[in-house]
């Protein structure tokens, strides 16, 4: 969005010096034509903010078809790859395991050097240097199979932002694949509040509705609102937005849902044994 110039310089930069992986890169300028774009880097300009999840898809399928690569990296444009192999190194995490649908690396904060909750893909994230499998994504940066990816359809571009990461690997793991958790290989990026961005509260409701009516078996749907809702009170009691929240609650549950592709309950109990049951 032409809104970071020096950080996208040394997202690039970092990017570009990658060694032992062949790289084809986009830029999506999302409503915007992008103001820097290095030579061989191809750029794609939306007319108008499709959004995160969007513009990610857009880049996606710019770099389909015939010589696309068997992975597809998606990288936000505040993030630095600290060393030289470490997409290769990533990369490298499917060989060992190769029922992965996509591999999340650990995310640091450059400045303090620390990895934020929110950023270990599990429900016990205190220890984030522990690597293995996990059920979720932090979706900024992650090395998605590109068949795979494909096979569900990408990431679902009408949340706009919060909660693709969700979907999409839970789509993943209904393909029979499994995430993992590279927690020996370090990202950079920096440790931003979500609630900066403004539609924050309205969003993370929303689309949590979404999540579960698109997404669970029916009788699963009300025990993952519940959840979400006494989680959500416990979590936002003191920062003056509930009403916003819930508000973001009622317009999910009014429309949007779109067409329903329930996982099956074979999926359920394999993310409930790999230690998160899909109601929280």
């Amino acid at each position: 969005m032409n809104d970071r110039p020096a950080e996208l310089r040394l997202a690039m930069e970092s990017l570009l010096s990658q060694c032992e992986v062949d790289l084809r890169v986009v830029i999506v300028g999302n409503g915007c034509e992008p103001d820097y774009v290095p030579s061989g880097v191809r750029a794609v300009s939306l007319p108008e903010n499709v959004g995160i999840p969007g513009g990610r898809n857009v880049g996606a399928e710019a770099l389909s078809g015939e010589g696309s690569g068997e992975f597809i990296l998606f990288f936000d444009n505040d993030a630095v790859l600290p060393e030289r192999d470490t997409v290769a190194r990533l990369a490298a995490e499917f060989d060992r395991h190769p029922d992965a649908g996509y591999v999340q690396p650990r995310i640091v904060d450059p400045a303090g050097g620390t990895t934020l909750g929110r950023w270990v893909p599990r429900l016990r994230s205190k220890d984030a240097a522990r690597p293995g499998v996990v059920t979720v994504m932090a979706e900024g940066i992650v090395l998605v199979r590109r068949a795979d990816f494909e096979a569900v359809g990408g990431w679902p571009g009408h949340f706009f932002l919060f909660h693709e990461g969700v979907w999409l690997s839970w789509h993943l793991w209904d393909l029979g694949r499994i995430g993992w958790y590279a927690a020996d290989v370090e990202v950079h990026h920096p440790a931003t509040d979500p609630a900066r961005h403004e539609p924050y509260y309205r969003m993370v409701a929303r689309n949590r509705v979404w999540v579960a009516y698109r997404l669970l078996p029916a009788p699963l749907v009300p025990l993952y609102l519940a959840a979400w809702v006494v989680i959500s009170v416990w979590r936002f009691r003191s920062s003056g937005n509930l009403g916003v929240w819930f508000r973001g609650l009622a317009e999910g549950l009014a429309r949007g849902h779109g067409e329903r592709r329930p996982m099956s309950w074979r999926t359920v109990w394999r993310l409930t044994r790999a230690g998160r049951p899909p109601i929280v």
